[in-house]
């Protein structure tokens, strides 16, 4: 049948990620690392390969709303926090619903820092979390204040 033959010579488009999921899947590795879990821990948290943990952090494979809730539950976070920081322009929320949205943190317009995603900083993250004593921790926070150049 010619109507077969079409379908056949028809291309398909090429696949790729949303933003909204590679920024999802951003958050998910964020979070992950910052715990110090491995792609395989969190797989075999959520009955996963660690492959499919890869693709939901690069954004390949979209990721459903329960698969979402048990990621909250295992990294110990709020479904919000996924899409925290997302631009505005991302998303097409106004930063003024967001913040009305619980555990949706506003940003600033046209503001995109990749600071959140260096090793550097989630190593320092994790150093500072394993400091136990509350009290040698708020030094070390206010030290580093201090050495910043101030606004």
């Amino acid at each position: 049948m010619a109507g077969e033959e079409s379908l056949d010579r028809v291309e398909k488009p090429e696949h790729r990620p949303s933003p909204i999921d590679v920024h999802v899947g951003s958050r998910v590795r964020l979070r992950r690392t910052l715990l110090g879990m491995s792609q395989e821990k969190l797989g075999e948290a959520l009955g996963l390969t660690f492959q499919q943990v890869q693709k939901y952090e690069r954004g390949v494979n979209r990721i459903g709303a329960s698969r979402l809730f048990d990621l909250g539950r295992v990294l110990d976070v709020p479904i919000g926090f996924f899409f925290d920081d997302m631009p505005d322009s991302m998303s097409g929320v106004t930063a003024g619903f967001r913040s009305r949205l619980a555990g949706f943190a506003e940003t600033q317009e046209g503001f995109e820092d990749d600071t959140m995603n260096k090793r550097e900083t989630l190593e320092l993250v994790r150093a500072y979390y394993r400091i136990t004593e509350p009290s040698v921790r708020k030094r070390v926070f206010e030290l580093i204040k201090s050495l910043a150049p101030t606004e």
